[in-house]
């Protein structure tokens, strides 16, 4: 029996458990209240919940907002409706990997706290789209850092973490030490730049699980 095609197995881990699904359902509540309510807070649900894939929409010439005739404008809002579903898909299919249980039994004894570790950043590294994502943050924290302390004016230059460690790079941002506090401003940069590339590191082991399960799922489809 041939093997199923990679957007097939992805798809099945977005849709074939309840986890996925309920998350797939709160985009869908989202993304009709945003239709709405456009004005509102809420009208920003999508984009958060669908991060961080769907935060690079921002440098895409589509969107609620875009400006033309009538038709232009459903063109863009279809266009970034597409965008919004493939990202909460590629998110759902990380929370599927993550909840689907692994074929290999439990068998080996316990190891040591290192090599726990080890393990558990292991699919951070071991694949090639967890490595380039790795690649994206450590260039957006050093072109951080490097805008922070070189640049004498950095403008929106913590928009690149922000965006590539997305959802979890809003903790960093609200606990990083406001510029309000003059005697620890210079502890804002460093804490955030840290913060957010903790946050990559945890993506990166996601995106690494999600590689794992379609690579295992091609090496025994369903019959």
């Amino acid at each position: 029996m041939p093997h199923p095609s990679r957007p097939r197995r992805l798809l099945a881990l977005a849709t074939d458990n309840w986890p996925a699904r309920a998350y797939l359902g709160v985009v869908g509540v989202s993304v009709a209240a945003m239709f709405l309510s456009p004005e509102s807070p809420v009208a920003l649900a999508p984009s958060v919940l669908t991060a961080p894939l769907s935060l690079l929409g921002i440098v895409l010439p589509f969107g609620p907002g875009a400006e033309g005739d009538g038709t232009a404008q459903v063109s863009a809002i279809g266009a970034w409706t597409v965008w919004v579903v493939l990202c909460a898909l590629v998110n759902a299919a990380v929370i599927g990997a993550l909840v689907t249980k692994s074929a290999a039994p439990p068998t080996a004894p316990p190891a040591a706290r290192p090599a726990r570790l080890r393990a558990l950043l292991a699919p951070a590294v071991d694949n090639w789209p967890a490595r380039v994502y790795l690649a994206a943050v450590t260039a957006s924290v050093v072109f951080f850092l490097g805008a922070a302390y070189v640049l004498p004016d950095p403008g929106f230059a913590g928009v690149w973490p922000l965006i590539t460690t997305a959802p979890l790079s809003f903790v960093p941002l609200a606990v990083s030490i406001p510029a309000e506090l003059p005697d620890l401003s210079w502890l804002s940069p460093p804490l955030f730049a840290a913060g957010c590339a903790l946050c990559g590191l945890v993506n990166a082991v996601l995106l690494g699980h999600l590689a794992h399960r379609v690579r295992a799922r091609e090496a025994h489809p369903a019959i």
